[in-house]
């Protein structure tokens, strides 16, 4: 990794993606992933200072490993499992569990072989989670991309997410200066400035990460648009692949993608258009469009959960990993395709967010229908349904993931288009 992005983000980790299967199968871990992080140190520094004998893991996935979100998920325990000194059996972790009756079935089962803390990795497994977590007081459920906990009242209920839309706005920026550069080399004009994006499903998770992800390119290239496809599934690697160039038929310059299998990656390769991946380095399968990715690395939480589990101490009911817990990364820059300066831009944009002095969501920097957004209820209640109980407009910016850890930007802003 070159050493300048080893300062953009610090950490380099694990995370996966989405979508839809049945069958469980079940894999102890064995290896800790290939990537170096900085909490690799502080995970096995502590350690020594804790007991984890008594600590049993769970992990239920939607997917295998051959999912980069899930995979991710994986290599984040397998790592913390490595830095804790986790034996084999500690932990335990069972694959393609669909989001239905199976979720409930398979936490039983990890409860019964002596589980303490479990993690579920996909949206439609809070249900089955929760109802676990009511029938078993003693043991904590920790589920990811949820929104249910902070208002549930049950204590051994959790939900995590990050505020991966600060990753998704760096991307964005390296994907801007790509496109800049193309303006300027005269490979497109300024009004050809046409990105697409590969959506899943049309949720907030993925307009909040679609829009962070325009606003990223528009702050490079201010003529900058989006066109948006969804492949209504969160894995699909002939739909992702037919998503993709179907953008690129359409006169999209830039491809970036929620979706996380090689389909759209592929396709991007095979046209020459540059991809900004999501979950994955991309640079072995389009060495020649790879532009960088952004990711979540869950094995902060990991850690935070099994610590508490050790410890017979408590932790939150919603929690949003950042840049500053090493749960917001970027994946290595590929300077053989992104623009020049790109990492030194990074730098900059990521030390303001840090600061504070940058929003993602700054409501001067985009307007719906032609109007800036000075007010906006969000929806962040535990059921679904909208009852506008939460301002998320403040101080000039809307708050994203401050109210729960699970996105809830889902305005529709100018210069983006779905299809």
């Amino acid at each position: 990794m070159k050493k300048i992005l080893a300062i953009i983000l610090s950490l380099v980790l694990v995370i996966g993606l989405f979508a839809a299967c049945g069958n469980t199968g079940t894999e102890t871990t064995t290896a800790a992933p290939d990537s170096e992080s900085e909490t690799e140190s502080d995970t096995t520094e502590a350690a020594a200072d804790v007991d984890y004998s008594n600590v049993k893991v769970g992990l239920i996935c939607l997917h295998d490993e051959n999912s980069t979100y899930d995979n991710n998920f994986i290599m984040a325990l397998k790592e913390v499992k490595e830095n804790l000194g986790l034996s084999d059996d500690q932990v335990l972790i069972k694959t393609n569990i669909g989001e239905d009756d199976s979720c409930l079935t398979t936490a039983e089962e990890l409860v019964d072989e002596g589980c303490n803390i479990i993690f579920a990795d996909s949206f439609g497994h809070e249900t089955y989670m929760l109802q676990a977590a009511q029938e078993n007081p003693d043991v904590q459920f920790c589920h990811a991309t949820g929104t249910h906990a902070h208002t549930a009242n049950v204590p051994n209920f959790h939900n995590a997410f990050a505020s991966i839309y600060e990753g998704r706005y760096l991307a964005g920026v390296a994907a801007g200066m790509k496109v800049q550069e193309m303006i300027d080399n005269g490979d497109i004009t300024a009004e050809d400035a046409k990105i697409g994006y590969v959506g899943a499903f049309p949720y907030a998770e993925v307009k909040s990460g679609y829009s962070s992800f325009f606003l990223g390119v528009r702050s490079i290239v201010k003529e900058a648009t989006m066109e948006v496809v969804y492949t209504n599934s969160w894995f699909d690697i002939a739909l992702e692949r037919e998503a993709a160039l179907k953008l690129i038929n359409d006169g999209c310059v830039l491809i970036s993608q929620h979706a996380d299998s090689e389909g759209a990656p592929k396709a991007c390769e095979e046209k020459g258009v540059p991809n900004v991946s999501y979950n994955i380095n991309t640079a072995s399968i389009g060495p020649n469009t790879a532009l960088i990715s952004s990711r979540i690395n869950w094995a902060p939480y990991y850690k935070l959960g099994i610590d508490s589990v050790a410890k017979g101490t408590s932790f939150d009911a919603d929690w949003t990993g950042t840049i500053a817990t090493g749960s917001v990364e970027l994946l290595e820059v590929n300077e053989k395709v992104a623009a020049e300066g790109t990492d030194a831009k990074l730098a900059e944009v990521k030390a303001a967010l840090e600061a504070g002095t940058l929003h993602v969501y700054d409501i001067s920097t985009f307007t719906v229908d032609g109007k800036t957004v000075e007010s906006y209820l969000a929806d962040v209640d535990d059921d679904g349904t909208f009852t506008g109980e939460t301002e998320a407009v403040s101080d000039g910016y809307f708050h994203e993931s401050e109210y729960r850890s699970a996105p809830y930007f889902d305005l529709l802003i100018d210069g983006i288009t779905e299809v």
